[in-house]
């Protein structure tokens, strides 16, 4: 039985059962192997060799792939038909012959399917080949590029920039796009425009809308009506005319289906319909992959099998009726020119089943699976026909004109099944039916009184004032220019910023772009948000200040590799090293040539060099020009320091004056915002009330915000104070918070069992309880409390609870600590260096010397030459030396044994 190997268990289930007894089916549960994640594991001076090691979780699973070759001598790779499914085949055959599981007399092969049905699989049975060298060594020259990357380029932020966590080839150039945009909005200037409609009635009374297209004689631009003035002139001019139909034209019109989805546009529109994420769609759509009910998901191609369209067809026809299914099936062409990712679109594996008759009990899948389904149809089916009648009205002199459109469906098509969303949700006026018009009848102003809630419907719709003409009348959110018995309306816009991006919209700005590819999308935007570089709001993406301060440095020192156009030009290299066009060692020489220079050239930076030059790079958006024309950098607070960009240890960043510590003032990092200002803590700090005889007040400190009861004077140089607990707002606390938080720590009152007082506080690592005789708190138990709320509410019978279970976790300490991960000996000082998961932390220790690893650092990524600079920086702090290893004295020949001398006398110290 030859032994079938792919990717995960719900796949393996789905084949097994197609294959049968004659097959042993197992999964790899992934990639089984990665490159060591440490410095070193890819070596450009030695021809870009690149050290792999199997991943521990995945052991057990060469294990059982092993041991089935040691009843059944032949291996069959099925893993996806992707770059990365090579990859996986790849590595798994690299893996079991390393390990002799794969003898000379083994045959292996390779098997690929579109989709996981019972034909899909047995077809791709009878047509194995061996693995794809070109797609492997672009998955090899993709993979280096992204680790030489991150393991050059994060280490210079972590030195230059505190408080960034990494770089990425491409997930940098698409935190640019985000940042960018965010860039545009700040800087934009809405200018004000108006428009002007009027409700019209034909000859039989029946009502339409019409636009003013033409004033004075002149077609309007849509900036020629400026201000509430001139609507009003054109609104009169309006009301002091006779008007009658000059044109009437119907032109037939047809709307055709969208294509079938590719993984850009899935990810799109199940963002529009559903507010997926894209790392979501891709996680559902994987799960209908292996059930067998769609085709593969990750694919440029928009393309149909031919056999895939018959069946389209015939669903169509059964399920609609005859005059839905066009004369000629519709031919979508591929517009990726990589053999990578172009695979059939994203379509059901059975036209037939419909989503009722799919036994889908999963919603999320139920719903992705409706839309793939009625997309793969529509795309199939006849076009919409309809009948666009565009009417023109005017006046006898020809100073006014005004324009009304309609249509009319007359066959839906397509849109029985399926409408594409769309991304800009305004109107479409030309979706309105129009009442039966004549040419040459007159057009008469529909009666005010009639009309009037219809005109504030109007004027309520995309958030538009209104304006009144006769009495100039100010309406709650309106101000309708109205003449005294006709329904003439001139509304106020506001032209309107670019929007921030959704996860939709920036995959399709990466696609447009040519930045990164199927497979990597929804891993790219999901990075960026892990990172904490991007927050999504409202499903929309907003830059934070790490993420804008990184993109800052990288545009300025590192700007080539940011570039849209380099990125893209390095993608189609990449696609041709997979259709064999192209040595993907090559393609790694050129780029590592250039790329080790530029981080060669920022050895020498200082850090407030960085900062400065950011501040320079940002100043337009940080201190924009004063009305004024004052300094904008010059510290309003004490008209000496100069305001400049400053970095905080949790890796925000915010301004601060240079005058520090004479002056604390210190805003959000971003343009100046007068009102968020007035709102926030002052330097000297904001008075919330009186207690006692004591001004209660909140202050902005070094290590965070507190509250503090009375002033600081020469009788009372600490007086009490109490830190903001994370999660309160310092700008919104009230003098009620404060108090409570100034009576800490709360005694709870005597453990029962020692009559030890037991307390509650806040500390640095948040709420605790502690059992100590007072409130100096040394010595004694602390244990963690579950919220901060529960310094206040905890009684004695929770906090003896929680005491007890502190006391049992303390019986495995005085166990020696085992490394999670050994990093090599010290290159300097010998000595292994290696990396603890400590109670407050992970944290690298050598010898004698303990130093924390940052939160922004992930400890699994941390290299030896990392791991060195902050035990050096450790050791300078506590004054310990890393003394260099000397050299072992080379020994020297034995020498031959001679006579005793005779004794001298000793001789004199000088």
């Amino acid at each position: 039985m030859p032994v079938v190997v792919v990717e995960s268990p719900a796949k393996a289930k789905t084949i097994n059962k197609y294959l049968g007894s004659d097959y042993t089916v197992l999964a790899s549960y992934g990639h089984v192997r990665d490159l060591l994640p440490k410095d070193g594991s890819v070596l450009p001076d030695e021809d870009f060799q690149m050290k792999w090691e199997i991943a521990t979780d995945s052991k057990k699973h060469i294990k059982a792939i092993i041991d089935a070759l040691k009843n059944d001598n032949e291996l069959i790779l099925a893993t996806d038909p992707d770059r990365e499914g090579e990859a996986i085949s790849w590595h798994l055959q690299e893996a079991l012959t390393a390990k002799k599981a794969i003898k000379k007399d083994t045959p292996v092969s390779r098997v690929v399917f579109n989709a996981i049905t019972k034909t899909a699989v047995t077809e791709a049975m009878k047509n194995p080949r061996q693995v794809d060298v070109p797609l492997v060594d672009a998955y090899l020259a993709r993979r280096a590029l992204d680790y030489l990357v991150g393991f050059n380029l994060s280490p210079v932020l972590w030195r230059k920039l505190p408080g960034s966590r990494s770089a990425g080839r491409v997930q940098s150039v698409t935190l640019r796009i985000i940042c960018e945009r965010e860039m545009e909005i700040e800087a934009f200037k809405n200018r004000e425009y108006w428009s002007v409609k009027a409700v019209l009635e034909n000859a039989r009374g029946a009502t339409y809308e019409a636009r003013l297209t033409h004033l004075a004689g002149n077609k309007l631009d849509k900036f020629d009506i400026a201000d509430a003035t001139q609507a009003e002139m054109a609104v009169q001019a309006v009301n002091s005319r006779d008007l009658s139909v000059q044109t009437v034209e119907a032109k037939p019109a047809s709307r055709n289906p969208s294509p079938p989805f590719m993984t850009s546009t899935l990810q799109q529109e199940a963002s529009r319909k559903f507010g997926f994420g894209a790392r979501q769609t891709m996680s559902v759509a994987q799960r209908l992959y292996e059930a067998g009910l769609i085709t593969y998901m990750r694919t440029d191609g928009i393309d149909m099998a031919p056999e895939a369209v018959t069946a389209a067809r015939d669903a169509i026809g059964k399920k609609f009726g005859d005059k839905y299914v066009p004369k000629d099936a519709r031919v979508y062409k591929n517009k990726a020119k990589n053999a990578q990712e172009a695979h059939e679109c994203v379509r059901p594996t059975d036209m037939m089943v419909a989503t009722e008759d799919a036994k889908i009990m999963d919603g999320d899948q139920r719903k992705l699976y409706d839309l793939i389904y009625k997309r793969t149809l529509a795309s199939q089916m006849a076009a919409a026909r309809l009948e666009r009648t565009t009417v023109e009205i005017g006046s006898a002199d020809g100073q006014v004109m005004l324009r009304a459109n309609g249509q009319v469906m007359l066959f839906d098509g397509f849109l029985a099944v399926y409408e594409e969303g769309r991304d800009d949700t305004s109107g479409d006026e030309d979706d309105k039916r129009l009442p039966q018009i004549a040419e040459g009848e007159k057009a008469s102003v529909a009666a005010n009184s009639a009309l009037m809630a219809e005109f504030r419907k109007l004027s309520d719709t995309g958030g538009d004032d209104v304006v009144e003409d006769s009495k100039a009348l100010s309406l709650t959110s309106e101000r309708a220019i109205l003449a005294e018995q006709k329904a003439v309306l001139a509304s106020q816009h506001f032209t309107q910023p670019p929007p921030r991006y959704t996860e939709a919209t920036l995959v399709k700005r990466m696609e447009e772009l040519g930045i990164g590819r199927p497979s990597t999308y929804a891993s790219i935007v999901t990075t960026i948000q892990d990172r904490g570089y991007v927050e999504k709001d409202k499903n929309r993406l907003i830059p934070q200040d790490k993420g804008r301060l990184v993109t800052a440095f990288l545009t300025n020192y590192f700007r080539k590799y940011i570039g849209y156009d380099f990125t893209a030009d390095l993608e189609n290299q990449l696609d041709e090293v997979s259709a064999g066009d192209a040595d993907y060692k090559k393609v790694l020489g050129n780029f590592w040539r250039d790329f080790s220079a530029a981080i060669g050239e920022t050895s020498e930076l200082r850090i407030t060099e960085v900062l400065e030059k950011i501040n320079e790079v940002l100043e337009p958006h940080l201190f924009p020009p004063l009305e004024d024309g004052g300094d904008p950098r010059q510290c309003q607070n004490c008209g000496v320091g100069r305001l400049s960009m400053r970095t905080a240890r949790s890796g925000g960043a915010f301004i601060g004056c240079s005058n520090y510590p004479e002056c604390r003032y210190t805003r959000a990092f971003g343009p100046p915002n007068p009102e968020a200002e007035a709102s926030a803590i002052p330097p000297e700090g904001k008075l919330l009330g009186e207690d006692a005889g004591d001004n209660i007040r909140v202050f902005k400190g070094r290590f965070g915000p507190y509250v503090q009861r009375g002033e600081v004077t020469e009788d009372n140089k600490k007086p009490p104070r109490t830190g903001v607990p994370e999660g309160w707002n310092p700008e919104e606390i009230g003098i009620e918070d404060a108090l409570k938080l100034l009576e800490l720590p709360r005694l709870i009152g005597e453990h029962p069992e020692d009559g030890v007082n037991v307390w509650a506080n806040l500390g640095r690592y948040g709420p605790y309880l502690k059992h100590a005789e007072n409130t100096s708190f040394k010595g004694g138990t602390n244990a963690n409390l579950p919220g901060i709320e529960d310094v206040w509410t905890v009684g004695m019978n929770h906090a003896v609870q929680l005491l007890a279970e502190k006391k049992a976790s303390r019986s495995n300490r005085g166990k020696a600590a085992t490394p999670i991960y050994e990093l090599g000996e010290h290159p300097e000082a010998g000595g292994p260096v290696n990396v603890y998961d400590g109670k407050y932390g992970p944290y690298v220790k050598w010898e004698k010397i303990n130093a924390t690893i940052p939160d922004t650092v992930e400890p699994a990524d941390l290299t030896l030459a990392q791991a060195v600079h902050l035990i050096d920086e450790r050791a300078a702090k506590t004054g310990k030396k890393v003394t260099k290893k000397k050299a072992p004295a080379k020994k020297k020949p034995a020498a031959k044994k001679k006579a005793a001398p005779k004794k001298k006398p000793a001789a004199k110290k000088e």
